[in-house]
């Protein structure tokens, strides 16, 4: 078990790696190597089906492979601001986000809320939560949403 400092240590050190990795180019272009040592080596990523890089993601090669999409997906992803609901394991963070879309340049802003589960001091699991898949997945599409499947003239 992680206490609550090395809990919140560690979770506030990816941050800080992951805007580093996103700083040095990000998916495809920096290396993953800076983030590798906050993950569990069988750390699982739950992303919601309906998203363009759904499913469940697990180890460091999921993990790359989840920021390859995340990266295909979003020519912009930026985290405006974080709330630490939570200081214990599993961490509660809630995080409003600014994101445009690669394929249609649609911007977007809205919250996740996720749930990390840090274990000897690594992340072992995440789970992030969406206020709007259909909206994301809207504004990655060439439709006007979800429940609209005429394309856009």
């Amino acid at each position: 078990m992680t206490s609550t400092t090395d809990a919140l240590s560690v979770l506030k050190g990816m941050y800080a790696a992951e805007a580093g990795y996103f700083a040095a180019g990000g998916p495809g272009k920096a290396t993953f190597a800076p983030l590798a040592p906050f993950f569990s080596p069988d750390v699982v990523l739950h992303q919601a089906d309906g998203l363009p890089y759904g499913g469940i993601w697990r180890g460091h090669e999921g993990m790359e492979r989840f920021f390859l999409a995340m990266g295909a997906t979003w020519d912009v992803f930026d985290m405006l601001e974080q709330s630490f609901l939570s200081e214990t394991s599993p961490l509660v963070v809630l995080t409003h986000v600014h994101v445009r879309a690669r394929t249609t340049g649609r911007e977007l802003d809205f919250p996740i809320l996720q749930t990390i589960t840090v274990e000897d001091g690594r992340i072992a699991e995440v789970r992030p939560f969406y206020w709007d898949t259909a909206a994301i997945a809207a504004a990655c599409t060439n439709y006007h949403s979800a429940d609209d499947r005429l394309p856009r003239s």
